[in-house]
């Protein structure tokens, strides 16, 4: 029996996508449920499940942009699954004798071979493996030198094939040869619907940015002195996120005009909080929300952006799980950033830049000491949110993150909670 594959619908409103890549070769018998294809969209990148078992012929390249229930290939259920025992074998080598009765009849190339194995063999580390060639030699149980064995001789191919790739030689040896070679691909659907995001941004908001800087000493020393036991407890490392998507959740409950967006010309200010976590990958800025923070742990936020952050490079992060938020944190400083300026997610109106940690001269009671210092970001619409609200947000971000002590409290200080003020 024949099954028709054809592209799902990645969600409303969406009426193409593009066929990224297949995971898997013309001809291959796949399983049911497995990953056969990447289907990229403008709002997210999906998996292709072939629906059974069977033998795939695929119709379209990958690269194509597609109408939603295109056909892309067929699987024949007819076909059976291919015995294990048929799997390729190692190369049997030859003995002692054959290698000796060999070498007597042609000295010279014996010793030239001997010499060339004992000093020349590359190691598996001194030769770059592509990812689809490493696991087809791991399925087929080949080394590298059962590859190198294989090839009968050198061709032109080979040698151009290596001068192509000048860093593995000797500049003195390899001719450096001037480039005028431009590469040219075709823009995701995933890139344009964020291109035209950005310039919408752009030109329909009154977007501005407020700076500060953060003292990180006691988020450090608390990291410090009690990440072993978090780890033993909750399985996972307490990182800077957990405590920048806190502070950012207890002071948009504070300031909730920041956690407000336009809709038409109403004001629309949810009583919730939901942290949209901005992720980068190799097809773009992906940004998986964390629903309800204002009742998640530290323990919890970090499993949840840890398990979103993985499907995002994964390109396995449903629609769901991209849309909604009420606010947006970035972080720059994985990539050495010191100082930007975010560009607003929208309907969101307010958005919080990290940066990177250096330790910087600072007046303490007088005195100058190293501390280490991260500057932070919150750009915002001016349209919704003052000047007022938008620095004193800021200021008690800064606050919650130099005294985390304070989120227990709701970001009050706790002498005043415990006199009542």
């Amino acid at each position: 029996m024949i099954i028709k594959v054809s592209i799902p619908s990645p969600g409303e409103s969406i009426t193409e996508a593009d066929l990224a890549n297949w995971l898997v070769s013309d001809g291959d018998y796949v399983e049911k449920d497995q990953e056969i294809a990447e289907i990229e969209s403008d709002k997210a990148t999906l998996p292709l499940i072939a629906e059974k078992s069977g033998k795939i012929k695929i119709l379209v390249e990958a690269g194509e942009t597609l109408k939603v229930g295109s056909v892309v290939c067929t699987i024949d259920t007819s076909e059976k699954a291919p015995k294990s025992n048929l799997k390729k074998q190692k190369p049997v080598e030859p003995s002692e004798k054959e290698v000796e009765k060999k070498a007597a009849k042609k000295p010279e190339i014996r010793e030239t071979v001997k010499d060339t194995e004992n000093k020349n063999t590359p190691s598996d580390d001194s030769i770059k493996i592509t990812p689809l060639a490493r696991k087809l030699m791991e399925e087929q149980h080949l080394s590298v030198q059962d590859i190198l064995k294989g090839l009968k001789k050198i061709t032109t191919r080979e040698v151009k094939a290596v001068l192509d790739n000048k860093e593995f030689l000797n500049p003195s040896v390899a001719e450096i040869k001037k480039s005028r070679e431009v590469q040219r691909e075709n823009m995701s659907q995933l890139r344009k619907k964020l291109s035209q995001r950005l310039v919408a941004v752009k030109n329909e908001t009154a977007m501005l940015t407020t700076f500060n800087e953060v003292d990180m000493s006691e988020i450090i020393a608390l990291r410090k002195k009690y990440q072993k036991l978090f780890v033993e407890k909750h399985g996972i490392k307490l990182g800077f996120m957990s405590f920048f998507t806190k502070a950012v959740t207890e002071a948009l409950r504070v300031f909730p005009k920041v956690n407000s967006f336009i809709n038409g010309e109403d004001i629309v200010t949810p009583h919730y909080v939901d942290i949209a976590i901005a992720v980068q990958t190799d097809k773009g800025l992906m940004v998986p929300v964390l629903r309800n923070t204002e009742s998640m742990s530290l323990a919890d936020i970090e499993k949840s952006i840890m398990e979103l952050a993985e499907k995002a490079r994964k390109f396995r992060l449903s629609i769901e799980e991209m849309s909604g938020g009420t606010f947006t944190i970035t972080n720059g400083g994985v990539f050495g950033s010191m100082l930007s300026t975010p560009i607003l997610n929208p309907p969101q109106s307010g958005i919080l830049g990290m940066h990177n940690i250096v330790e910087r001269p600072v007046a303490v009671n007088g005195n100058v000491e190293i501390r280490p210092v991260m500057y932070i970001a919150l750009s915002y619409d001016h349209r919704l949110i003052d000047g007022r609200d938008s620095v004193s947000f800021l200021v008690k971000v800064k606050e919650l993150l130099e005294s985390p002590y304070k989120l227990l409290f709701g970001g009050q200080d706790p002498e005043k909670v415990l006199l009542g003020l």
